[in-house]
């Protein structure tokens, strides 16, 4: 059974930093590409950022392109999101998925596994 686990959610200030970061067991982590989604309050989950299994294809909402970089480390099992000029429409909860895909997918229904989420909040 797949496990994704978010941590390094809360709060901080516009302008502010943090690191989120999305635990896999249960599978081949390496094979997997990897995806960060976003839910606020009252709107749909949107796409944030993918990563190929070999973190060499990635893609970034146009939202978030150059403030957040995604990263992963298959020996940990493990894959990243750096949050930095962080704004307070960044506020939501953020998802980390599993897909089995060649290319990073930006559709959430092309992903076959999700955690929980961790709430990020951005004050002004």
């Amino acid at each position: 059974q797949v496990q994704l686990v978010e941590s390094g959610g809360g709060l901080v200030e516009a302008g502010g930093s943090l690191r989120l970061s999305c635990a896999a067991s249960g599978r081949t982590f390496s094979r997997y590409s990897m995806g960060w989604f976003r839910q606020a309050p009252g709107k749909e989950r949107e796409f944030v950022a993918t990563i190929s299994w070999s973190g060499v294809i990635i893609y970034y909402a146009d939202s978030v392109k150059g403030r957040f970089t995604i990263s992963r480390d298959n020996a940990k099992n493990t894959v990243y999101l750096q949050m930095n000029s962080l704004k307070p429409e960044d506020t939501a909860v953020y998802y980390c998925a599993m897909g089995v895909t060649v290319v990073p997918p930006q559709e959430a229904y092309e992903y076959d596994y999700w955690g929980q989420g961790t709430q990020v909040t951005v004050s002004s």
